[in-house]
């Protein structure tokens, strides 16, 4: 083995074990997200039930099965509806009308595509981008 072989194995172990401290305190030292509680994967907060049914959603077209997606897109735009229908004071629509109509616009870009499937194939990068814009919206009233 040649004298640069040797110094080089020497001095991989001693570089490894650099970039691994430097890995682990960098890891460290970036702030953790919080997340919410969650209970069989479905956060607890007020939009955790509209968040985990959109991400079902979601999971089933990625998968093509269009016709559970398209299922699913309903019932979340009817329960929706009947949520902030019946909600009482607490109801979005009564405590923030402003950020209600952010959200169930951006709720019906993300289930219209899906719902009208059976006529038409969505556009999957539509529907990823109209998906991510309804979580993002979502968050905004937790």
């Amino acid at each position: 083995m040649s004298r640069f072989a040797r110094r080089t194995s020497r001095l991989f172990p001693a570089l490894l074990v650099v970039f691994l401290f430097a890995a682990v305190s960098l890891s460290a030292a970036v702030p953790q997200e919080k997340h919410a509680p969650q209970v069989a994967g479905v956060d607890n907060t007020k939009m955790g039930a509209y968040r985990a049914l959109a991400q079902v959603i979601y999971r089933d077209f990625q998968k093509g099965d269009l016709a559970t997606a398209a299922t699913l897109a309903r019932v979340l735009e009817r329960l929706w509806d009947k949520a902030e229908d019946y909600g009482g004071d607490a109801a979005l629509s009564k405590t923030n009308r402003a950020l209600f109509d952010e959200i169930d616009k951006a709720m019906d870009q993300f289930v219209a595509p899906l719902i009208e499937s059976k006529t038409k194939a969505p556009d999957p990068a539509k529907v990823k981008a109209a998906f991510n814009t309804f979580l993002e919206k979502l968050s905004l009233a937790d």
